[in-house]
């Protein structure tokens, strides 16, 4: 890391961030999709019938699973409520052996020994990705195998291949690739497909810099400078890297057991029918566009708005083009609540529509809000004046201001992380993602190292900043497909019990 890059950094964490405009919640009135059985039913129609340059499933698993056992490993020190009960029904856990755990009576200290330590399984110290999630008849299957038993369910393409990236640290590559060993060759042949799996790390050099509470440069003993992982936010570069045109998003501990995840695959083929139905609308305007630029002797498929409008502004004057950009705002404003500012004149008016239309686009999935805290879906306005669609963790609303308060005790749904992308633009080429990330919304977190206090730089995250430029709709999806494990007790919930 450069100098200039550090200095840059520390300026960062001396300023902050800046709090975004909040208009309004997006709600099922407006901002979110609610669609009926007749809707749900032409989207997956649509899904079957359009052409689309390859599917890949992205599923973040970087990281070990020490969060999932906090109070845990607390109880290792002092009994408490989640180590008795965690003692109390440890034989319904699929990870429970008699071999590692005895029989009962089981003793709450001993059971949590057993279950994070060398002394047992080393759960406190591996990766969500390979833990023992559900039990069957004839297997135990980890949250890798629940997606790729999901991914066979709706993510194949149409030479019967399943495309998976799971985002992973290094340090675990070995026993993710164990994982797949075990269960790559029976599932292929079970479910009939042909599994692509790319294991990817999170890229170094998006990593940043600690700080202590004086906003200097944390130093370690050995004098040089703590750097940390930058959040799920750096993801943005490895989902930039994939080839495949459609890309469904979904954490790694957000699974369930196969009897329940036909209501996971089915709302998943709805948001990726939803996707291609707008991704067709905005190409076709496009085209329309296109069209004319290229009557007045102009490239057709230029992305450079300079080469794109050199001519005199008089064919954007016309009253055919004008009712064109009539229709086209009011898409934009109907179907993903954009409004835009007033133009100047006529070409900035197609100037403006034009690059609103030319972006990645992401359909969200949205859960109804049963009292999870955190962020959401919102209505906000943009630097140059238009509104959008965004999803907001709640460090990034402003606790002093009362317009967004409101907003947010208004809200009616929370994220699950349940996204579908297409990542291609009309001509068939690839976006660079990463000109679509707003670097205005990292946020700054309290974290420690080795009993030090320090704070932390926050990358714009994976489906808030990174892509805060993305034509974005959401959609309302069932309860039922939010199914995550954050505590090894969630593991008790009848999605993760057969």
């Amino acid at each position: 890391m450069t100098n200039n890059e550090i200095n840059a950094q520390v300026e960062r964490f001396r300023k902050g961030f800046p709090w975004l405009k909040i208009v309004s919640p997006a709600t099922p009135e407006r901002g979110i999709k609610v669609l009926d059985a007749v809707s749900q039913e032409q989207a997956c129609k649509y899904l079957e019938q359009a052409e689309v340059a390859g599917k890949c499933k992205f599923v973040p698993a970087s990281g070990a699973a020490s969060r999932m056992f906090k109070d845990i490993f607390a109880s290792l020190e002092k009994s408490n409520e989640s180590g008795e009960r965690l003692a109390s029904q440890i034989d319904r856990f699929a990870f429970y052996s008699e071999d590692i755990f005895g029989k009962a009576p089981f003793l709450a200290n001993e059971c949590a020994r057993k279950l994070l330590t060398d002394e047992g399984l080393a759960y406190g110290s591996k990766p969500k990705g390979v833990l023992k999630f559900h039990r069957y008849p004839n297997e135990v299957r980890t949250a890798l195998a629940e997606h790729f038993v999901e991914g066979q369910a709706y993510m194949r393409n149409a030479d019967g291949s399943v495309n998976l990236t799971v985002t992973i640290s290094p340090e675990h590559e070995e026993l993710f690739r164990k994982a797949v060993a075990e269960i790559q060759p029976a599932y292929e042949q079970k479910y009939g497909v042909k599994y692509n799996v790319r294991f990817v790390y999170q890229d170094k050099s998006t990593d940043t810099i600690a700080v202590d509470t004086a906003n200097r440069p944390f130093l370690k003993e050995d004098g040089s400078i703590l750097t940390r992982p930058a959040g799920h936010g750096a993801l943005i570069h490895n989902l930039n890297r994939i080839d495949e045109e459609l890309v469904s998003i979904k954490n790694i501990d957000n699974v369930c057991v196969e009897a329940m995840q036909g209501t996971t695959a089915l709302w998943k083929k709805v948001l990726m029918g939803k996707a291609l139905e707008l991704r067709d609308r905005i190409f076709g305007y496009l085209y329309a566009l296109d069209q004319i630029g290229s009557s007045e002797g102009h490239t057709p498929y230029s992305h450079d708005l300079q080469t794109f409008f050199p001519c005199t502004p008089d064919i954007w004057a016309d009253p055919e083009v004008q009712a064109l950009c009539d229709e086209i705002e009011d898409f934009l404003r109907t179907e993903l609540c954009i409004e835009l500012p007033l133009p100047v004149n006529c070409r900035q008016r197609v100037e403006n529509i034009r690059k609103k239309l030319d972006r990645p686009i992401r359909v969200c999935g949205m859960v109804r809000n049963e009292g999870e805290p955190g962020g959401g879906p919102f209505i906000v306005k943009e630097k140059d004046g238009s509104t959008s669609l965004q999803i907001l963790e709640g460090a990034q609303i402003n606790p002093e201001d009362p317009g967004a308060v409101a907003a947010l005790k208004a809200a009616t749904h929370f994220n699950p992380v349940d996204l579908v992308c297409c990542l291609r633009r009309h001509d068939g080429s690839k976006f660079d993602l990463l000109e679509y990330v707003d670097p205005e919304t990292g946020f700054i977190s309290s974290k420690s190292y080795q009993g030090r206090e320090l704070k932390a730089l926050e990358l714009p995250g994976l489906w808030n900043g990174s892509m805060s430029d993305w034509n974005t709709m959401f959609v309302e999806v069932p309860i039922e497909t939010f199914n995550p494990v954050k505590t090894v007790l969630d593991l008790l919930r009848p999605a993760h019990q057969n």
